[in-house]
């Protein structure tokens, strides 16, 4: 009682440190949320800005290709005018007029001597001051490239000062006028890059924005309008690409940074008193059900503890040192051990058989230098206290904590000693009701005998009334002949040697079945097929003569030897051969009476190794109310049968392994096969 008031105690104080820590989480919480709007109004005024600065890129690029595209109508419109020195000058001034952004064409012969010449009508002429030779330099690299080139060509950018102390920064665009492939000369246009940004770029896009041409360095060259005011600078560069040269066009403009929402400080507060309520709310809820989850928790615990007590498994924790941190009353009854003297002991357990402990702590070790126990239980010994020792089944999982670490291993442990006893008395059970079995069978051994011994003992007769007759007639005939005398005694030593055959084969017979009463393996031997189907045809063509039936062998070459016990595989091919046989004695006379024995081996890839063996009649077939009992014992379809063949055929195939089936033959017939093993598979493989 005092242990538990203990342990109740120790685990309200857990309680209470475990509401503290919550009511820490819900202030986190708070916090969290505070940090969350104040997270939201940054990325606002940062979305803000992201905006202007995509809306500025995607102004530049448009800039940019304005200016190319108005760069390329020019140089349409300058292919359209005319080279005739008395026609230049009106379409050049009109061309002057109707588009600012040039200050002067030309036209230069081949040798870049200026023919004529336009300036623009809205200022001063840009060269009077300093004259058309300070920038030739310029004008013959662009021509040089735009012949290269076969198109227009930029030269650089230049300064040009003018007469009132200011100045322009110009370039020139030299464009080759060729007739049927011949240089005619030089259109040379001359433009002035404020003049292109103020007339080129779409005013649309300036507006509340500055323009400049620069260099890579970011020397400013040209500028066009003023940003609005404003403390965040936003700039975009695109580069515009021209034949011999490449400008820097440069978009700026002067935001006020992101202000804040109106309401942002409104919903900071409003947001604050809720959570804050709702912090509360919930901390008095969770103080309300703190104790109404310590007393369904000890409720748990008491029915875990009577759970643990009842159980007949044994239960055992150990940390990955191997050290045994719990054990369950029933591990302890399993062991005649208490707790006290199992918690925390160093190895060897006190449970292990001091022989095999040392076996034990390695194969520990083994286990735990591993983060995975075995999929399936393992067998083991144990020792009680009294020193008795008991197997045991153990089966062992990882023991894994609230935060997914591996600390330990959880076993399950089953006392087996009362199943291995059943087993014995089963396996004792099992022994005698077999032994039994094999009494009841003597009786139908020796039904199976008489069976069975028909077959050689009527050869037997058979070769002995023929020798008889065979000394008669030489009798009677009087012929003493050396010739008659030799071929007699041939005859004699022929059905002799038979009726030998036959006697031993009986012999064989019965000690077969002799050797199966006794549960003796039947000695087996490699023998080819074809020694097989030779040993039984005499017998199967001395009944096939009588009952007129003609027999066919066919014979697979690719035929291996096969493992068997002659003796009885022979008598299996006589006894379907006569029933074969027999089968065909319903038919008409005028019908073919024909008996195949067909041996070939097993294609299937599951059953490569094997050889069948088939008994083909042309009879009138088995009825399904008799395929059904076909392979009971003493079920006979004739009078003078005993329905034992089959039976006792099927109980020899299986005994090698093999199977023993029939099927319907077409167009009539049946057809029984068995198959044997090949001598080279092996006895685990025949087994399985």
């Amino acid at each position: 009682m005092a242990a538990g008031l203990k342990r109740l105690h120790a685990l309200r104080w857990a309680y209470w440190q475990v509401g503290t820590r919550r009511s820490f989480l819900w202030l986190l919480l708070l916090v969290l949320v505070l940090c969350l709007l104040a997270t939201l109004v940054w990325l606002s005024g940062r979305y803000e800005a992201s905006q202007i600065q995509a809306k500025l890129e995607h102004d530049a690029s448009e800039a940019a290709t304005d200016i190319r595209s108005a760069l390329s109508r020019n140089i349409q419109s300058l292919h359209a005018v005319d080279l005739a020195e008395q026609d230049w000058l009106p379409p050049a001034t009109n061309l002057l007029r109707e588009h600012r952004e040039i200050m002067r064409l030309e036209w230069r012969d081949p040798d870049l001597q200026v023919l004529a010449f336009a300036d623009t009508p809205y200022r001063n002429a840009v060269f009077q001051r300093l004259g058309r030779s300070s920038a030739q330099a310029d004008v013959a690299l662009a021509c040089n490239a735009a012949r290269r080139l076969s198109g227009p060509a930029y030269s650089v950018s230049y300064f040009m000062p003018q007469a009132d102390g200011m100045g322009f920064e110009m370039l020139d665009m030299c464009l080759p006028i060729l007739r049927s492939g011949q240089l005619m000369g030089y259109s040379v246009a001359t433009y002035s890059l404020q003049g292109m940004l103020a007339e080129l770029v779409g005013k649309q896009l300036i507006r509340g924005q500055s323009l400049s041409f620069t260099e890579a360095d970011g020397t400013r060259l040209a500028l066009y309008g003023l940003p609005m005011p404003g403390r965040q600078i936003y700039v975009a560069q695109q580069l515009v690409d021209l034949p011999g040269n490449t400008l820097v066009l440069r978009f700026e403009s002067r935001k006020s940074r992101p202000a804040f929402f109106p309401n942002v400080l409104t919903a900071l507060v409003g947001t604050m008193t809720l959570a804050l309520l709702a912090v509360l709310f919930l901390l008095a809820r969770d103080m309300r059900k703190r104790l109404e989850v310590e007393h369904d928790l000890g409720e748990a615990l008491a029915f875990r503890k009577a759970m643990e007590d009842s159980l007949l498994t044994g239960l055992r924790a150990r940390d990955l040192r191997g050290r045994i941190t719990y054990v369950n009353p029933a591990f302890c009854k399993m062991v005649g051990l208490p707790a006290a003297d199992l918690l925390n002991q160093s190895l060897p357990s006190p449970y292990w058989p001091p022989e095999m402990a040392e076996v034990y702590q390695q194969r520990q070790a083994l286990r735990f230098a591993g983060d995975t126990a075995p999929l399936q239980g393992h067998e083991s010994v144990f020792m009680r206290a009294d020193g008795t020792r008991f197997p045991v089944l153990i089966m062992e999982a990882p023991l894994i904590n609230e935060v997914g670490k591996h600390t330990g291993w959880m076993s399950a442990i089953l006392d087996v000693s009362e199943q291995r006893r059943v087993e014995e008395l089963s396996r004792t059970s099992q022994d005698r009701l077999q032994a039994t079995a094999r009494l009841a069978m003597v009786g139908e051994m020796a039904s199976l005998l008489s069976h069975e011994l028909n077959q050689p003992l009527a050869a037997i007769s058979s070769y002995a009334t023929g020798s008889l007759n065979l000394i008669k007639h030489h009798a009677q005939s009087g012929d003493a002949g050396a010739q008659a005398t030799q071929l007699l005694s041939t005859d004699l030593q022929l059905a002799m040697g038979r009726i030998a055959q036959q006697a031993e084969r009986a012999g064989k017979v019965i000690r077969g079945v002799h050797d199966f009463v006794r549960r003796r393996d039947q000695s087996r031997e490699a023998i080819e097929p074809r020694a097989l189907l030779d040993a039984v045809m005499p017998l199967i063509g001395l009944q096939a003569r009588k009952l007129s039936v003609r027999v066919e062998m066919q014979l697979d070459p690719a035929c291996e030897a096969v493992l068997c016990d002659t003796t009885m595989v022979e008598q299996v091919l006589l006894n379907l051969s006569r029933n074969g046989m027999q089968a065909m004695q319903g038919l008409a006379v005028d019908m073919p009476r024909l008996l195949t024995l067909r041996v070939q081996p097993v294609i299937s890839s599951d059953s490569s190794g094997w050889v069948e063996f088939a008994v083909i009649d042309q009879g009138v077939g088995i009825p399904a109310e008799v395929a059904a009992q076909l392979f009971t014992p003493f079920f006979t379809t004739r009078v003078e049968g005993m329905g034992l063949g089959l039976s006792l055929c099927r109980t020899v195939i299986e005994q090698h392994g093999g199977v023993l089936n029939f099927e319907a033959a077409l167009p009539r017939g049946t057809v029984f096969s068995f198959t044997l093993p090949v001598a080279g598979l092996s006895i685990q493989r025949l087994l399985s």
